[in-house]
């Protein structure tokens, strides 16, 4: 069923002012529109709501019963365009976002953080996982936006690249490698290596430099996330090769992240959204607080 707004709003508006001229300037229009708008309510309905001499306007039986059911359904309409324009000038709302579990150490909460300070009426769902799930979120519409690795191109997702993310060699002193400046991928050679899940970029770039130099990883110790890797590490169960972004100088006593050289190797950290759809007030507030951090490619 149809609802004709305007002719309810009209049909309102003359029984408040008890005039179609004051009812016209109220709802900057003309006489002959008010006029039209009301007929053809009427005409929808087959019901006449109001009487018009040549000196007043009365309401009808049926007019006067119909007039504060009329009436909150053009508040209710009124205050609901409102809010959602009061959403789209502060940026408020919900965001679900998806995002690869190595952001959430230090980037994401950073991000989190500055994004609450700036739209504190927000709320933010996270759906974390690997950059797969993260695509995956995203296409389906469970997520409007996501944070994963730059892999293959999909065409029914566009991307920004936000950073560029190196692999850097960590390991706790003491350590054989834990004073030196840089380290390459041939140092690795005899290094206890904690292995991250082969379905992580990490890990796939890591085996294919090792691989290249003759190294195996030895399969002593193999977790699921980057964060788990880090805390073997601080426990001194051995050393791994992870992005830079997971780790600080200073977070872990005695742990160092040093950089990994020849070649260095990095990853690319992308923001994913669906080609073509339009984006909430809260998840373009969020777009535009990660434009406004991108370190380049």
């Amino acid at each position: 069923m149809k609802i004709d707004f305007d002719g309810v709003q009209a049909f309102v508006t003359v029984a408040e002012q008890s005039s179609f001229s004051r009812a016209a300037r109220e709802l900057h229009i003309t006489q002959t529109a008010l006029t039209r708008r009301i007929q053809k309510l009427e005409a929808y309905l087959g019901l006449r709501l109001l009487d018009r001499t040549t000196r007043r306007v009365d309401l009808t039986v049926v007019g006067r019963d119909f007039l504060p059911r009329a009436r909150a359904l053009v508040h209710e309409m009124t205050s609901s365009v409102e809010r959602l324009k009061d959403m789209a000038r502060a940026g408020r709302g919900l965001l679900t976002l998806a995002c690869i579990p190595s952001m959430t150490t230090h980037v994401l909460p950073e991000l989190l953080r500055d994004y609450a300070r700036l739209h504190p009426d927000n709320r933010v769902r996270l759906l974390d996982g690997a950059s797969a799930e993260v695509c995956d979120a995203v296409l389906a519409g469970r997520a409007e936006l996501g944070i994963a690795v730059q892999g293959e191109a999909q065409a029914e997702l566009a991307e920004t690249v936000l950073f560029a993310d190196p692999l850097v060699f960590i390991c706790k002193a003491p350590h054989p490698l834990h004073a030196r400046a840089s380290v390459t991928w041939a140092d690795m050679r005899g290094v206890e290596l904690i292995g991250v899940s082969s379905f992580t970029a990490t890990r796939v770039f890591m085996d294919y430099q090792l691989a290249r130099r003759g190294i195996r990883l030895d399969r002593g110790h193999e977790v699921q996330h980057h964060a788990t890797a880090l805390n073997l590490v601080a426990a001194g169960v051995g050393a791994a090769i992870l992005p830079a972004s997971t780790v600080r100088e200073g977070d872990r006593a005695g742990v160092r992240a040093i950089p990994l050289t020849a070649p260095v190797v990095k990853r690319r950290v992308v923001l994913l959204r669906r080609q073509g759809a339009s984006l909430s007030p809260a998840a373009a507030a969020f777009a535009e607080l990660l434009r406004g951090r991108r370190t380049g490619r």
